[in-house]
């Protein structure tokens, strides 16, 4: 190949016994045994076992190398004895006896993480040494499944018509979604300039100057707080827009690249090809949630209209329903052999969340149906009859209860549910299950700010008939908004696009902005949709969280090359920092920071 290589590691195989070659690589541990000396090369394919016995003259000089030491080794490569093959190797049918050996560069520091094991250094170290981090075998496996991702994604793209096009990076700040990364302007005194958070207007835009189908892998910047799925900074976001489409033509293409992608860098099945359509409110009622795990059977139950029942004595929930509280309930199949222990560290977690904890019961039946547990004789047997009738519940199952406001009940159930699940061991791990979540409003009322918000996109085009919308009672009224989840993941938000500059501005007076803010805050899009726009739609699949389900990670940094901490720091490049006087003085600042 060239004078450091004549092959990478992964090629060197039976074929090439009786050669003399010249490999390079990292020294990934050396073993010394007194009369051979073992020096495990490593490069970015793979591993190569190179030896060398105590008679050579160059024994004692390779014998001082160290771990992450860069060598360039020449010699015979022979074939292994039957006892120590080592069939996980591209290469562990051979070993290469070393004639000479140079070192290209050594490693002149202590090592601050092993990069030849698996141990968890947490967070700040392998951050602040994410160069290091990532030799490791994981990460390298990880990097190289997020290139074949993307490229594969590219060619699918590609193959479906669509045309790969850049969006501006320096663009206006964005009055919804998360809080924007700002950029002072040096020649417009007192002006800013943003980091998009996505490319929704430009895309949009794309699509009005008569793009028919565009697609980017587009870098996106929100100034969020980092969890599990989420890195504070930047993500990558495949986007997406097409021209002349409804809901459902979006979904067909979404479907069948999520398919082609899952079965191709997968083994897990996938539970449903054509994905469950399941609209928001029902999603919400089911599971507490508008991003469902479905491998989770696990059925949230509405049992509200059980507690206005004469035979019913649980006083507490009785007296909450009467005041407008609702009761839900999640049922366990078979659990009534289970320990006490089960069941109070259930209740116990879920007063750890914040609730007031989970009331349960198990159906059991002598003579008679009866509830046994802490709450189990406040029923009736009709009562529980009705249960049963009503809720698909059998003798042998139990009942975890809740009551309080709907939106504090969908948040504690949609984690007890989670939870109690994974305390079954229930949730089949080797499955995908994808599903869409449709028909979101088009608004919601901010408790905080006690005004009518945009539920998710503003520029979504509302359902029914447009000309005569329900703006009386803004709060009905649906959009053709869609998210597409995974493994109780969401992917993606998406949106069938408002193109009519009258209907903008009708709903955006909904949320309380004047025609003038409209006009200042989306001139480009509101101003090219007057010049007439087809009918367009779009979604943006996130590429990290795609890549962190194919590579079967909790979380997304493990996928991500050089990710911020939890605290919105680059620990290896220090960054934010402070910046000196003469720059913030050409950019026309000055810092008057809170103390």
């Amino acid at each position: 190949m060239n004078k450091y290589r004549d092959y990478y590691l992964k090629d060197i195989n039976i074929s090439l016994v009786g050669k003399n070659i010249t490999v390079s690589g990292w020294v990934n541990r050396s073993r010394d045994h007194g009369n051979l000396l073992f020096v495990d090369l490593r490069d970015s394919t793979s591993l190569l076992q190179c030896v060398v016995d105590n008679s050579s003259d160059i024994f004692s000089k390779l014998s001082k190398v160290k771990n992450e030491d860069v060598i360039q080794v020449s010699g015979l490569i022979t074939k292994r004895s039957e006892d120590t093959i080592n069939p996980n190797l591209e290469s562990g049918e051979v070993e290469l006896q070393i004639e000479n050996f140079i070192i290209l560069s050594s490693c002149s520091k202590n090592l601050p993480l092993e990069v030849n094991s698996d141990n968890d250094y947490g967070e700040e170290v392998r951050l602040k040494y994410r160069y290091l981090d990532l030799r490791r075998s994981k990460m390298q496996k990880n990097i190289k499944l997020r290139y074949d991702v993307i490229n594969h994604v590219r060619k699918f793209m590609n193959s479906e018509g669509f045309m790969e096009l850049a969006t501006p990076i320096l663009t206006a700040p964005s009055p919804e979604g998360a809080r924007d990364y700002l950029v002072p302007s040096r020649i417009h005194k007192g002006s800013f300039y943003a980091l998009p958070q996505a490319p929704q207007q430009f895309k949009q835009l794309y699509i009005a100057s008569g793009i028919d189908k565009y697609f980017q892998i587009a870098p996106c910047f929100r100034d969020e707080d980092a969890r599990a799925d989420r890195s504070p900074g930047e993500f990558y976001q495949l986007d997406i827009e097409m021209s002349f489409v409804e809901q459902e033509d979006v979904f067909k293409i979404i479907e069948k690249l999520m398919v082609n992608l899952f079965k191709h860098f997968s083994s897990k099945k996938i539970l449903h090809e054509k994905f469950p359509r399941i609209p928001y409110e029902e999603s919400m009622k089911k599971y507490g949630t508008d991003k469902p795990d479905l491998r989770n059977p696990l059925i949230i139950q509405e049992v509200t209209d059980l507690f206005k029942r004469e035979d019913v004595k649980f006083d507490i929930f009785k007296k909450l329903v009467k005041s407008g509280s609702i009761v839900r309930a999640i049922i366990t199949k078979n659990t009534k052999n289970l320990p006490r222990s089960f069941f109070d560290n259930i209740d116990k977690w879920a007063k750890e969340q914040g609730a007031s904890g989970l009331a349960y019961f198990t159906v059991e039946q002598d003579k008679e149906i009866k509830g046994k547990g802490p709450v189990g004789k406040f029923f009736s047997e009709d009562s529980l009859k009705e249960l049963m009738k009503n809720c698909n519940v059998e003798i042998g199952d139990s009942v975890f209860l809740a009551c309080g406001k709907k939106r504090e009940i969908e948040k504690i159930l949609s984690l007890a549910r989670d939870k109690i699940a994974q305390d079954l061991d229930i949730i089949d791990k080797n499955q995908f299950a994808f599903c869409w979540i449709v028909d979101y409003p088009m608004y919601e009322f901010d408790e905080k700010l006690k005004k009518i918000t945009f539920s998710h996109n503003p520029f979504s085009m509302p359902q029914g008939d447009i000309e005569n919308l329900d703006f009386d009672n803004p709060l009905n009224i649906k959009a053709y908004q869609y998210d597409i989840v995974c493994n109780g993941i969401e992917l993606s938000s998406g949106a069938i696009r408002n193109h009519k500059p009258d209907l903008m501005y009708k709903l955006f007076s909904v949320a309380g902005y004047s025609k003038e803010e409209v006009d200042t805050e989306f001139s480009g899009m509101i101003n090219a949709f007057s010049y007439g726009a087809p009918p367009h739609g779009g979604i943006a699949p996130g590429i990290d969280r795609i890549i962190m389900l194919l590579a079967d990670e909790k979380n997304i940094r493990e996928v991500t090359m050089f990710p911020m901490n939890q605290n919105a720091q680059d620990l290896m490049m220090n960054a934010p920092s402070e910046v000196d006087d003469k720059q913030l003085k050409e950019l026309n600042l000055s810092l008057k920071l809170k103390k």
